[in-house]
């Protein structure tokens, strides 16, 4: 089943155009990585996936049915964002941050179930001894992982989940983007489709299902990082020569720049 539709999506603002006609099929328990660089328009395509942006043209369907037949409310039940950036002018407890999560699931007050589930999201990102640490008193590298456990907690155990991460590895050592991304593949296995907004071209070839390049709002490429990352379609998005290199023990492929 495919798990997102997308046809002809084009958005525009102030008649400047930053998405054109971008078009694609992700099946459920895949993840998807979108790459380009700078200014080609991931994060706004990511914003309206999620709903947090309306695109100007085209459709999405969510599971067969149009994105906007679904209300904030439903989606949050199934669908969770981490966004490049989330600063908080209030102080909480890293633990109570992660139950904001939780909200969508209960009307009063947090069940047995949602603390245990608090409980496993923390263990699960390596923050479990953070649990009673103020939010603001962490280093932008854990503040980012706190984030993801609180992500993770507001889609925890829904097999027909949506999560979609903007540049999550921003900020932190290659120990940490590694169990990011660790995390975020293992969920595929339980049902859940990954859409990641991802800047380090083997990061993505490495974990994601598909590809999709874009370049200036536009699609370039679609489809296994084998297909997309060729050296003809990396010299175009990103105007700089690579060496693509296919070693016999990975099922994916590793690109260097060539100076």
């Amino acid at each position: 089943m495919e798990a997102l539709t997308v046809k002809n999506i084009g958005y525009e603002v102030a008649r400047k155009v930053l998405l054109h006609d971008i078009s694609f099929m992700l099946p459920q328990n895949k993840m998807l990585a979108v790459i380009g660089a700078n200014g080609a328009g991931k994060s706004t395509l990511l914003k309206i996936l999620s709903k947090e942006l309306e695109p100007t043209s085209g459709s999405i369907d969510i599971y067969g049915n149009p994105l906007e037949s679904y209300s904030i409310a439903e989606l949050a039940r199934f669908r969770s964002v981490l966004s490049q950036q989330s600063t908080l002018s209030m102080s909480f407890r890293v633990d109570e941050l992660v139950m904001m999560g939780r909200y969508p699931h209960f009307s009063q007050r947090p069940t047995a179930k949602d603390y245990e589930i608090v409980r496993n999201v923390l263990s699960e990102t390596g923050i479990l001894s953070y649990s009673h640490r103020d939010y603001n008193t962490l280093s932008g590298g854990e503040q980012q992982r706190v984030q993801l456990a609180r992500v993770l907690a507001q889609i925890y155990g829904k097999e027909n989940a949506l999560l979609f991460l903007d540049e999550p590895t921003t900020g932190l050592d290659i120990l940490y983007q590694q169990h990011i991304l660790q995390v975020a593949k293992a969920l595929t296995k339980k049902g859940c489709t990954v859409i990641s907004v991802l800047h380090d071209i083997n990061q993505a070839c490495q974990y994601a299902d598909q590809l999709l390049l874009l370049r200036q709002g536009e699609r370039i490429a679609y489809g296994t990082p084998g297909q997309v990352v060729t050296e003809a379609n990396i010299e175009h998005a990103f105007q700089i020569k690579i060496k693509k290199i296919l070693v016999p023990d990975f099922r994916f492929p590793l690109v260097f720049p060539i100076s």
